[in-house]
């Protein structure tokens, strides 16, 4: 089967305490690259065994190697840095978080490796079907929009995308010729632009969510162009993802069917954990033939969901999509940032393995 595959995740993986402390270790100089690097493989190394063990057919790294879901795009190209972020992450009872974000200082340029080697020795240590997780191209411009281009190279956010969009290219191009077939562009911004808050927040800062929505579209679709034959490129749109705390809220009414319609990927992972997603009948300007990835069990919380509960979920969005295109997976990673979520790696065990679990009462196999 051809990814992705009916038990699937997202990515990150919480990270285990010996590499949390080989990060600390190295950011206060007790550490060099060497054994940094050391205590990055067998972490990778003992993660991976983990998947295969719980039966998942596809595989990640955790994204082990990584600080946050984008830090190591920003540690490659040179004209990236960082930044405040315009939003706030916030939970039920309205505590706020603030976030640095990606921004853009001058002209870009790639010097270093992004998500090749990280592959390199993912492929060389797994069974399973290896997945590299990538941000998407407007993780680069929404958080602070026009501002993180101000007084730059760049005259306008087109122009700095035509940039960055050449990069992504180059990347899945290089991936491919390493044999990945399968990369997972992890999306924020445009859920986020069906938030009615977020959409005046937009305003209020002198842009338009439409035009935005409409760069963002063009973008991705500009980023995986011409991707060589054979690789699956896959759209996780996501609501925020840190330390339990999410930034947006809504149902994918308001941007379904341009999104879904005008999007050029293979499948849509969507998240689904909460009743803050809306129902399924979105999902009906999904075109034909392409595959939605039903996140159906939280990542935020250790509360275990019920497999009865999730397999008569995706017989409800089976109404909008044939079954065959339905594939189940958690609503985000375990792990965006090294600090995590607030769940266990015990909770994070159990959620993967019933995903496992219903993967196989539902459809026969994971």
């Amino acid at each position: 089967m051809n990814p992705p595959f009916r038990a699937d995740h997202i990515g990150s993986l919480l990270r285990p305490k010996e590499l949390t402390q080989a990060y600390r270790a190295r950011g206060e100089g007790k550490l060099d690259a060497a054994a940094f690097r050391k205590a990055q493989d067998a972490a990778v190394r003992e993660i991976v065994a983990f998947q295969e063990k719980l039966g998942l057919k596809v595989v990640t790294d955790g994204e082990f190697r990584r600080a946050s879901y984008w830090s190591h795009w920003i540690d490659a190209i040179d004209g990236l840095s960082v930044g405040e972020s315009l939003f706030k992450f916030h939970d039920e009872r309205g505590t706020e978080q603030t976030f640095i974000c990606p921004v853009c200082v001058g002209k870009l340029k790639k010097v270093a490796p992004i998500s090749t080697e990280e592959f390199k020795f993912l492929k060389s240590v797994a069974k399973g079907e290896p997945k590299i997780t990538m941000p998407s191209p407007s993780t680069f411009h929404f958080w602070r929009g026009d501002r993180g281009i101000a007084d730059t190279a760049y005259p306008s956010a087109a122009a700095f995308f035509e940039d960055l969009c050449a990069i992504y290219r180059r990347e899945i191009a290089d991936l491919a010729a390493l044999g990945c077939r399968y990369v997972q562009l992890d999306e924020v911004a445009l859920i986020m632009l069906g938030d009615p808050e977020v959409r005046a927040k937009v305003k209020a800062r002198g842009e338009d969510a439409d035009a935005l929505m409409a760069l963002y579209i063009k973008v991705m679709n500009d980023a995986v162009r011409g991707r060589p034959k054979g690789v699956t490129a896959a759209m996780h749109m996501c609501r925020g993802n840190f330390k339990g705390k999410w930034l947006s809220e809504g149902g994918y009414d308001a941007i379904a069917e341009r999104v879904f319609k005008e999007v050029d990927v293979d499948a849509f992972a969507l998240e689904y954990d909460t009743p803050r997603a809306g129902d399924f009948k979105p999902l009906q300007h999904v075109p034909k033939g392409k595959t939605v990835v039903l996140g159906l069990v939280s990542t935020k919380t250790p509360a275990l969901e019920s497999a009865e509960g999730l397999a008569k979920r995706i017989e409800e969005a089976a109404k909008y999509i044939p079954k065959e295109h339905l594939c189940l997976s958690p609503q985000c990673g375990f792990a965006s940032t090294v600090a995590g979520n607030p769940v266990t790696p015990e909770d994070e065990q159990k959620k993967l393995a019933l995903i496992v679990d219903v993967a196989k009462r539902v459809w026969g196999s994971a």
